[in-house]
């Protein structure tokens, strides 16, 4: 692999685990489960109302974490599901919800949107340009991606091959991600 490859993708490896981490805070300080918070987020940027397989894919959640946000997101009073083209659900703001995004996810919009504030829009476009450049470009890689026979778990549950990325006798592994 070429080494300036790896040290851009250990860059842009880094700058995505900040991202998420600042989410998580936002979470924190909004008082929500990070799963809540995506749920909820992908439900404003939708307007208040989605199908819930759309909503799936715009959280970037997996279904069972969706269903368990939902489940209790529904029995506070935030979020109400309703038959939506068969045996599809609609996923949608009670009045509560609506106030409760207001308060809550409306402001995290808010303040991605003063972040941008001092970008031009030029800025603006070639950053969505790269990423979802970056995306198709990895997606169409995925399907290379198998696991290896000779990379298989062992029965003890260890992969000799794989680099851990756990703490041993509280020191960290020298191969970590970032």
């Amino acid at each position: 692999m070429n080494p300036i490859y790896a040290e851009k993708i250990h860059r842009i490896n880094y700058l995505m685990a900040e991202t998420e981490a600042l989410y998580h805070q936002a979470a924190q300080k909004l008082g929500m489960a990070d799963s809540n918070l995506r749920v909820l987020y992908a439900l404003h940027d939708s307007g208040g109302a989605c199908p819930l397989t759309e909503l799936c894919r715009r959280s970037g959640c997996t279904k069972q974490t969706i269903n368990s946000a939902l489940r209790g997101l529904e029995k506070e009073g935030i979020i109400c599901l309703t038959p939506y083209r068969g045996r599809s659900k609609l996923v949608q703001w009670t009045e509560t919800g609506r106030d409760y995004a207001d308060r809550t996810v409306a402001r995290l919009f808010a303040a991605e949107v003063a972040a941008f504030s001092n970008w031009s829009e030029p800025e603006m476009d070639a950053h969505i340009q790269f990423l979802a450049r970056y995306l198709e470009d990895f997606r169409a890689q995925l399907p290379a991606l198998t696991l290896e026979t000779d990379c298989a778990p062992t029965a003890k549950g260890k992969d000799s091959h794989m680099p851990s990325l756990t703490k041993e006798k509280g020191e960290a592994h020298e191969n970590t991600a970032f």
